[in-house]
């Protein structure tokens, strides 16, 4: 299928490793993904569903041991342990080759090598790149086959170049005592051993997407982000894009699809979907942010996914998708999870395919953790210019997280070096639904937390240096929080299709059509700038969750100088200095 010495190389190299039986080039085209969906459903791989009810879906069970990313064994090897950071698991690159291949040693045998070329981004674009991946596992292909762009066309694009990310897979005996996900930055490569779940083992996921792309990004001048990408189509058709980065638990996916109140709906308001996870972007010949959705699905989390809490993205699973670790109906040989309905199945199968009754049984039918991998294409509100090769440009970057008290509903950075200070000290307090203690404050800078694939003191100067090449023509960052409580611990915002609100407010501070309350961390809107017509919001309540108490924000300071000492000297200067600033206005 390619001529690419680069490419034929590296996998007469992996071969010599993993010694498979056969080898099998995925080259994108339906037959050939359709005879593999027949080998995987006669091996007891996948379990074809009700073709009436759910058309090409497929169900999969993982090991029990084997349900969620790993990040005590996600390592970063860079060849100087201080380029990994603080907040990164590190390794030796030779040392973790020399493990590696030790332990995926002829683990191939019995088995087939399936060697997948992949687009992460529309093919061709230039601000995609491109990837190979091998693996031992169909569940692997036919999941990648819907997450990215796979086959013939994408080696016909990459032609003789050396400028594409190795990725070998290998399931080995999915033992979790010799379980890792290793990144090589330097070298363009992931390894990924003794997994079968998605987020270990779809390479271009978090692997390529954020930890190795974020590196690329630093070196070669662009930016890989946990964010998603949506557009905002007013009444006269215009549509402004906006991403946004949220820690998991913050309704990232559902801000993604969101579907406008009532009122606005009638206006003729629709919100786009370009991406509910990751956005990679560049400055464009223009000057401004032009930003791609480097997927071409969603692997999304499946219970509480349901018709009132997100629509748009229950439609997206009803044909073509593969649910992982789902509970199975039997009855009409259909799936479900906690949260889907109020009608648990009686007789069904739960995801450790066991007998379920869920009527009955106090065990869960679905793990909590369980997924689906959906075309995006299948969404109601995926946006027309999905797959364009340009992208599209960013007026605003948001940030957010879950605060009870701290931070406002909404406010917006007092320029692009402030909105980065705003990213990094992004936090999130726990929940009831976390192991440990509730309201503890953890830090995520843009989300990325997990996702960095450097230092991300070095990440932080990568932004400072993003804006400086933008200047002007950078999009405007704001924070939100949709979680303010009152003392009594009920939410003062209702959030969901009603995040709209806020969202048309940063439209119009971006197009310079309201003014702006100056605050010390920043401008927070006046109340009557936010829409409130045909809501049910009391006056007082709205002017609570925009109010900046200068006493929480005094410790919250204290809490940020503790975070940004484990940066040390690679703390960029600029950030120390915005955290002075800070200080001095709160005083």
């Amino acid at each position: 299928m390619t001529k690419n010495k680069s490419v034929l190389a590296w996998i007469d190299e992996m071969k010599g490793i993993v010694n498979p039986d056969n080898i099998v080039w995925i080259d994108g085209s339906e037959e050939q993904l359709e005879e593999l969906r027949k080998i995987a459903c006669e091996s007891g791989e996948i379990t074809k569903l009700n073709e009436e009810k759910l058309p090409g879906c497929y169900l999969h069970r993982t090991a029990e041991n084997d349900v969620a990313r790993v990040e005590d064994r996600t390592l970063i090897c860079s060849r100087k342990k201080e380029d990994a950071g603080p907040t990164n698991n590190w390794k030796e690159p030779q040392e973790a080759y020399d493990m590696l291949y030790d332990i995926a040693k002829n683990s191939y045998q019995g088995r087939t090598m399936y060697v997948i070329p992949y687009s992460m981004g529309p093919i061709g674009s230039k601000l995609s790149k491109i990837g190979i991946e091998l693996t031992d596992s169909i569940y692997v292909v036919l999941n990648m086959a819907i997450m990215t762009r796979v086959g013939t066309k994408v080696l016909e694009v990459l032609g003789d170049s050396n400028d594409w990310v190795r990725g070998l897979h290998c399931k080995c005996d999915v033992n979790p005592e010799k379980r890792y996900i290793c990144h090589f930055p330097e070298d363009n490569t992931i390894i990924s051993v003794n997994s079968a779940y998605g987020g270990n083992v779809l390479l271009g996921k978090k692997c390529f997407a954020l930890r190795i792309a974020s590196y690329l990004g630093k070196n070669e001048g662009w930016m890989a982000e946990h964010m998603l990408i949506l557009g905002l189509e007013n009444p006269k058709g215009e549509v402004k894009y906006i991403s946004a980065a949220f820690p998991s638990a913050c309704g990232k996916t559902n801000l993604a699809m969101l579907i406008p109140p009532e009122g606005y709906k009638s206006k003729g308001y629709k919100i786009w979907c370009v991406g509910d996870d990751i956005a990679w972007m560049r400055k464009g010949e223009d000057g401004r942010l032009w930003a791609i959705n480097p997927e071409n699905g969603f692997f999304g989390v499946a219970p509480g996914t349901n018709k009132k809490s997100n629509p748009n993205a229950l439609s997206a699973t009803q044909k073509g998708t593969i649910f992982t670790n789902v509970a199975h109906n039997l009855d009409d040989n259909t799936v479900w999870w906690e949260g889907l309905d109020k009608n648990p199945p009686e007789n069904a199968i739960d995801w450790k395919g066991n007998p379920w009754n869920g009527k009955t049984s106090d065990a869960k039918g679905a793990h909590p953790n369980s997924r689906f991998t959906a075309p995006a294409e299948n969404c109601p509100c995926i946006s027309p210019e999905f797959n364009s090769t340009t992208g599209v440009p960013i007026s605003a970057i948001v940030f957010g997280g879950r605060r009870a008290k701290t931070t406002p509903l909404v406010y917006q950075s007092r320029d692009w070096n402030n909105g980065v200070f705003v990213g990094s000290i992004m936090a999130s307090e726990t929940t009831a639904a976390a192991a440990g203690a509730v309201g503890v404050i953890r830090r995520d800078p843009m989300a990325m937390l997990p996702f960095c694939g450097y230092h991300m003191g070095d990440y932080w100067q990568h932004w400072l240096d993003m804006g400086a090449e933008l200047g002007d023509k950078a999009p405007k960052i704001f924070n939100v929080n949709w979680f303010r409580m009152d003392d009594e611990g009920n939410y003062l915002w209702p959030g969901f299709g009603d995040n709209l609100r806020v969202l048309e407010w940063i439209i119009r501070r971006c197009e310079g059509e309201v003014e702006a309350k100056e605050t010390p961390i920043g401008y927070v809107p006046y109340a009557e700038d936010i829409n409130v017509e045909d809501f049910e919001l009391k006056a007082e309540d709205l002017e609570e969750i925009l109010t900046v108490d200068n006493d929480q924000w005094q410790s919250e300071v204290e809490g940020i100088t503790e975070f940004y000492a484990r940066f040390g000297n690679r703390l960029p200067e600029e950030l120390t200095r915005q955290l002075s600033g800070l200080k001095e206005r709160l005083n």
